[in-house]
């Protein structure tokens, strides 16, 4: 963007008067094709800013919709010209601005550019050339030709996309406008790109976070205009590759729809970038991943012992810890950006941050390396979010959602609102219907989207609630919870599904035993309908409950075994003549075992050993033994060992809320006592769904 670019649109926002191409060739001593140029450039601006674009009438008069004036501040402020740079600005914008040039620069080029003499960047080329070497690459000199960087292509792309981000650390927010506007290295059309990321995340079931989401986006537009330059990636060894497939397909699309040729390095590459990064939610499997939800469950209690409050009674807390661990017990640390909510949290929850403390040695001791303070932080954010989580269900505050991509996007967001808190949603509403709701109507809203001329306060959130999102809900609540005019509707009592079946139990067992089990299974489905629990069949084909693996076939009692070794395969045998696993897959069990030592016993006298997919796991399943005679597994503080349930992954989350529920089960002595006084392996099955829904 140039002086002349800056001035008309200052002279088209100010003015209410008509002007046509002419009037401007005139008073600006240039062509009428320039001007037609500069207007075409201007749109492209109001393109970008979501802003109506310019449109030309018979005559060349220039016609300016209602909110052209919204762009004037994004170029007073941002433009070189009205803009004095510091030598650390200069020094930045002049490298990217080198670093996205694919052929050679000229010092005067740069000079006009930051409009600044050619003797200014003659003074700071010394500092121009130590900042791009301090992040991998060489600046080049050729006498007739000017400045060229000279890298790899990966190391180049990593500089823009920090300069682009802001992520230097050093980088005001005028100075990255300026950077926005100057260096530009994006090409693509960003709703395209965008659609495409979110397209895939749909169908491999791998959900980014927003700024992970940001990262990725912005990448693969620099991606797309470095190709469209003729830079290609180089090829890059040591890559992780679990995200190949979702990378491939991201690419193809791209491919696709901005007219580019995408190459096998540029798939690994970006299949690397996803597989490091942050996701809320995966259903990809990694062979480690029931492992690390043992773990999770041994912190989480961990945790909830030194903080003096359940949390392990939370399956959302349980499924989100244990996603983040995974990467957190990589060898390579994540990338994590600090972020405002994380110190915020630390500050305000030191009991948190000291509880947590105290259980990372659980973690450290599956680590090869030390646990960072920003990966402390990011578990602390967890824990804290399922602490607000906790206190917040009883609050029946009035609620209204707002949301900007359709019935969908809505529905998912209520759905996780309902699940851990205890909102009355009133309304549903794009968002521009916001600004119309009476604030006599709601507490506050709930948007996915800033808000504008909205009466209600309002707390912007993304559709699939992160953890950074429930602290925000957790604080607006909080805030209202302890203003003067706290709605009297808070605090209203509501009837579960397990108080219900508690209230008609008794009554159940006027009938006899035997009746009353077929009784109590027929009225607890209903009961479950009622209060929208999953039901029996939709539980049966996406994620299983415990009473649905652990029928009386996967059921044996009173096994002899001699030592642990036996009463694993004995755990496995009905798994493989049924066809959940291959054989071997009991041996990868056991070498499990001896490997990584006895982390399958979860608590006193109960073990659940398992495997990876990719050890001979073929269908989803549980089998459990109850030992005649209890044997060691090498675990001193749970041994012996009296009940082992086998369990075949086919991913890290089909089997997850079974798994979930028997760890917590397991807890329970009553449980473990009526289990082991069962008779007959249906008396048993029977035991596992009474107490799973309890």
């Amino acid at each position: 963007m140039n002086k002349r670019i800056v001035s008309i649109i200052q002279v088209l926002a100010e003015s209410e008067k008509e002007y046509t191409i002419r009037d401007l060739a005139g008073e600006y001593s240039c062509s009428e094709r320039t001007i037609r140029n500069d207007l075409n450039s201007i749109s492209d601006l109001l393109r970008e800013n979501g802003l109506t674009e310019l449109t030309l009438k018979h005559g060349g008069r220039i016609i300016r919709a209602e909110d052209f004036r919204r762009i004037l501040p994004e170029v007073t402020g941002g433009d070189f010209y009205s803009y004095k740079l510091s030598v650390a600005e200069r020094k930045k914008i002049a490298s990217s601005m080198l670093v996205a040039s694919s052929g050679f620069m000229t010092l005067s080029r740069i000079a006009d550019t930051l409009f600044v003499s050619r003797a200014t960047i003659i003074g700071d080329l010394d500092d121009i050339k130590q900042y791009v070497r301090e992040n991998g690459l060489e600046v080049i000199s050729h006498p007739s030709k000017g400045l060229r960087v000279e890298g790899a292509e990966s190391v180049k792309r990593r500089f823009l996309l920090r300069i682009i981000r802001g992520e230097s650390g050093d980088t005001s927010a005028a100075q990255q406008k300026i950077i926005d506007n100057q260096v530009s290295v994006q090409s693509g059309d960003p709703v395209v790109v965008r659609k495409i990321i979110n397209e895939l995340e749909h169908v491999h079931q791998s959900y980014l976070t927003d700024d992970a989401f940001r990262e990725i986006l912005t990448y693969l537009r620099i991606m797309i205009g470095r190709v469209e330059q003729g830079e290609y990636i180089e090829k890059v060894e040591n890559l992780r590759d679990e995200k190949y497939i979702m990378a491939q397909d991201i690419l193809r699309l791209i491919a696709q729809y901005c007219h580019i040729h995408v190459s096998e390095p540029e798939i690994r590459y970006l299949g690397g970038m996803l597989s490091t990064a942050r996701f809320i939610r995966q259903k990809n499997y990694r062979p480690d991943a029931v492992r690390v939800q043992v773990i999770t469950r041994h912190f989480a209690a961990a945790v909830s012992e030194e903080l003096g409050v359940n949390l392990t009674d939370d399956y959302d807390f349980f499924e989100s810890l244990s996603n983040h661990l995974e990467s957190v017990l990589r060898e390579d640390m994540p990338r994590y950006p600090m972020t405002p909510v994380i110190a915020e949290v630390l500050e305000e929850h030191p009991d948190v941050r000291e509880a947590t403390n105290e259980a990372v040695p659980i973690l450290q001791q599956y680590m090869t390396r030390k646990l960072e303070e920003i990966e402390i932080g990011y578990i602390c954010l967890h824990v804290c979010a399922a602490l607000e989580k906790k206190r917040n269900r009883e609050v029946a505050f009035h609620i209204v959602l707002a949301c900007h991509s359709g019935i969908g996007t809505s529905h998912l967001l209520l759905e996780r609102l309902k699940r851990n808190f205890n909102f009355r949603i009133v309304d549903i509403v794009s968002a521009h219907e916001a600004e119309r709701i009476d604030p006599s109507q709601a507490d506050f809203i709930i948007s996915t989207v800033p808000l504008e001329n909205c009466r209600l306060d309002h707390v912007v959130v993304s559709p699939l609630l992160s953890d950074e999102d429930f602290i925000r809900v957790g604080g607006k609540v909080e805030a209202l919870r302890g203003s003067k005019n706290l709605p009297s509707r808070v605090g209203d009592e509501t009837l579960t599904a397990k108080g219900l079946m508690d209230k008609l139990h008794p009554i159940l067992e006027r009938f006899g035993r035997e009746q009353a089990q077929e009784l109590e299974k027929q009225v607890r489905k209903k009961v479950r309908e009622y209060f929208n629990q999953s039901a029996e069949a939709e539980a049966e084909i996406f994620a299983p409950a415990l009473h649905h693996l652990l029928i009386p076939r996967y059921i044996q009692l009173d096994v002899e075994c001699g030592d642990w070794r036996e009463a694993v395969r004995r755990s496995a045998e009905p798994l493989l003549r049924d066809g959940y696993i291959e054989a071997r897959y009991i041996d990868a069990m056991i070498e499990n075992i001896e490997e990584n030592g006895p982390y399958v016993v979860l608590c006193p006298g109960f073990a659940v050993p398992h495997e990876g997919m990719d050890q001979g796991s073929i269908k989803v399943g549980m089998n459990f033994i109850r030992l005649k005679t209890p044997v060691d597994f090498g675990e001193e503080e749970y041994d012996p060992v009296k009940y082992v349930c086998c369990l075949s992954p086919v991913d890290r989350k089909t089997h997850l809320k079974a798994f979930f529920n028997l760890v917590n089960m397991i807890q329970n002595d009553d449980f473990l006592e009526a289990l082991d006084c069962a008779s007959t392996p249906s008396e048993a099955a029977h035991l596992i769904e009474k107490y799973e829904y309890e």
